[in-house]
C-alpha cells in the first residue's frame, strides 16, 4: 500500500503502539529486478514490517541525472507495494530519506551492505532518535544501470530481425 507521509506517520505509530518492530530503506527503484527483492526480503527479516521510501521522479533525477527514471513514481510505486515483503510504501521528494526517517522514527533503517563503511546519508538522522542501522546483502551484477547497459549492446543499432 502506497500512503502519504502523514498517514504513514500514523499507521508507524500504531504498529509501534502494538509492539511490531519497524523497518525502512529507500531506494529508487528503478526497472525492478531480482536484486531489489532479494534486498527487500533481507530487510524485511530486521523487523516485523517494512516500510519504502521511493525516490520521486524529480529526486531521481537529481541522484541519477536527467535520463532517469525510465518507469514514472506513480509505477515504481505501486510496483515495490506489490512485493511480498513490502507492508508500505511512501514517496519521497528529497535526495535522501533523511527527513523521512526523522518523522518516522523507524526502529531499524537498512542499507545496502554496498554502503558499509561509507557515509550514509540518514545515519544522523537515525542516531539522533536511538535507531539501529542494519546492511542488507547486495547482489552483484545486478542493477537497473547494468539491464539499461544490457538493452542497448543488444539492441541499439542492431538490425531489427522481427
Amino acid at each position: 500500500m502506497a500512503l502519504d507521509i502523514g498517514e504513514a506517520a500514523r499507521l508507524v505509530e500504531e504498529w509501534k503502539r502494538r509492539g511490531l518492530k519497524v523497518v525502512f530503506t529507500n531506494g529508487v527503484f528503478d526497472l525492478l529486478h531480482v536484486g531489489h527483492l532479494r534486498y527487500l526480503r533481507a530487510a524485511r527479516s530486521f523487523g516485523d514490517r517494512l516500510i519504502v521510501g521511493v525516490n520521486s521522479d524529480e529526486s531521481t533525477r537529481a541522484i541519477k541525472g536527467p535520463l532517469r527514471p525510465i518507469v514514472p513514481e506513480l509505477e515504481r510505486a505501486e510496483l515495490v507495494a506489490g512485493l511480498e515483503p513490502v507492508d508500505l510504501v511512501v514517496l519521497f521528494d528529497e535526495p535522501t530519506a533523511s527527513s523521512l526517517i526523522t518523522l518516522l522514527k523507524p526502529d531499524v533503517y537498512v542499507k545496502g551492505e554496498d554502503w558499509k563503511g561509507r557515509e550514509l546519508p540518514e545515519a544522523a538522522a537515525v542516531q539522533a532518535y536511538g535507531g539501529a542501522i542494519e546492511f542488507a546483502p547486495f547482489t552483484e551484477g545486478r542493477s537497473s544501470t547494468d539491464i539499461v547497459e544490457t538493452i542497448v549492446k543488444r539492441f541499439c543499432g542492431a538490425e531489427d530481425d522481427r
